[in-house]
């Protein structure tokens, strides 16, 4: 990425959001594509160096900032000299180790430089599907932020498998957010935000300014924005953002092609908020609520779904289908007739018996399966549904 040439911040520049100036805890990804030179392989030392300015201010002001890091294994490719393209899962887990080694030292200087001390966290998406360990490492990050360290969370990719070919920092940055009760989610992005069609398509891209509300028009502007580096692209911000905003955190989508990208949010730079419901919500909802990788999806009829926001338990009777492959106490979406997410929750049965009970009475339930199982398909402790916005998209 060059930044020689700089965006004029006085350009477009709108009202900064109040939930910006409340954030007392704030998590910060950065991606591959904005901590990596694409010619050279190398890291962007001096926009790196910018941002942790802006943290040593925030901080200085008294705010807590947790960094979710890319960047390893496109640092430890160059390292090794690997060819362009695709790599091998071994060769992936080869350059992460050697990557996160240079990652960690050059957080370490920059952090020193500003009076700061920085703390590297291995997490692998596993870390937080699992419910102890899920605690154990909030625990880690609130003890370091207590301590006034800087936590920088990166990706275990020396060990993951499946996080290495379809995992991505957004949304692993919004389960560190749900994790630790943040308040704001920053994503830095070669973009400043959701348009309402790719930029540069051709057709009329129009930026929006909030988001209060992730419906099914929202989820098909998230087209493909990523590149070489940073595979995630606008969907996984979308649905990073459906995760951050279950848990009561406020998201922001904005640039990161610019020095001090957290002072310029700010200053009012351009930008996409995802405001979060006004609702709060428990630790084990967000946890829930959280579940990056769901098994399956119950659709449930219009009466369960009124039932379910009057705040019951999901009962077999109110479900319509039942889909996916999934095993008693995974988690699952529960859909509404048209489609939409309702929420998601803890399953009390297996995908098969669920199958079979689905539409039906609870006192049929134990001759259908021989048991007599819960009355709850979904019990409402164990549940985390979409609350009610707070305004409209603007």
């Amino acid at each position: 990425m060059n930044h020689s040439q700089q965006p004029d911040r006085t350009a477009e520049l709108q009202p900064v959001r109040p939930e910006w100036d409340a954030a007392s805890r704030i998590v910060v990804k950065l991606g591959s594509a904005l901590l990596t030179d694409r010619a050279t392989g190398t890291l962007n030392a001096e926009w790196l160096r910018s941002l942790i300015e802006d943290v040593s201010e925030l901080v200085a002001a008294g705010r807590e900032v947790v960094i979710v890091s890319s960047g390893a294994i496109a640092l430890g490719r160059h390292a090794l000299k690997l060819p362009p393209g695709p790599l091998e899962l071994e060769e992936s887990q080869a350059a992460a180790s050697v990557g996160q080694i240079a990652l960690a030292h050059a957080y370490a200087d920059l952090a020193r430089t500003r009076g700061l001390t920085a703390a590297q966290i291995l997490l692998t998406l596993g870390d937080t599907e699992q419910r102890r360990r899920y605690l154990n490492a909030r625990d880690t990050i609130l003890t370091l932020l207590r301590l006034k360290a800087l936590p920088v969370v990166n990706e275990n990719d020396t060990v993951a498998t499946s996080e290495i070919r379809y995992g991505d920092n957004d949304r692993l940055s919004a389960r560190v957010a749900s994790m630790i009760d943040a308040d704001c989610l920053v994503l830095l992005s070669d973009v400043d935000g959701l348009y309402t069609a790719p930029p540069g398509s051709g057709k009329e891209a129009r930026r929006l300014d909030v988001v209060t509300d992730i419906t099914s028009e929202i989820e098909a502007m998230a087209g493909d924005a990523g590149s070489e580096l940073s595979r995630g692209g606008m969907r996984t911000k979308v649905e990073a953002a459906k995760i951050a905003r279950a848990a009561g955190c406020d998201m922001v989508i904005a640039s990161g092609k610019r020095f001090n990208p957290l002072k310029a949010i700010a200053e009012g730079a351009p930008c996409t908020w995802f405001l979060a419901p006004a609702d709060p919500v428990t630790s084990r909802q967000r946890w829930i609520s959280g579940q990056l990788e769901p098994k399956g999806t119950i659709t449930v009829d219009a009466g369960a779904e009124k039932a379910l926001f009057a705040g019951r338990s999901l009962l077999p009777a109110g479900v319509s289908a039942v889909a996916g492959t999934f095993d008693r106490g995974d988690a699952v979406v529960i859909r509404g007739q048209d489609g939409r997410e309702l929420g998601r929750g803890l399953v009390a049965y297996a995908n098969k018996d669920a199958q079979r009970i689905a539409g039906k009475k609870t006192s049929e339930i134990a001759d259908i399966l021989g048991f007599a199982g819960r009355d709850e398909l979904i019990h409402r402790d164990d549940m985390a549904l979409h609350r009610v916005h707070r305004s409209d998209n603007s």
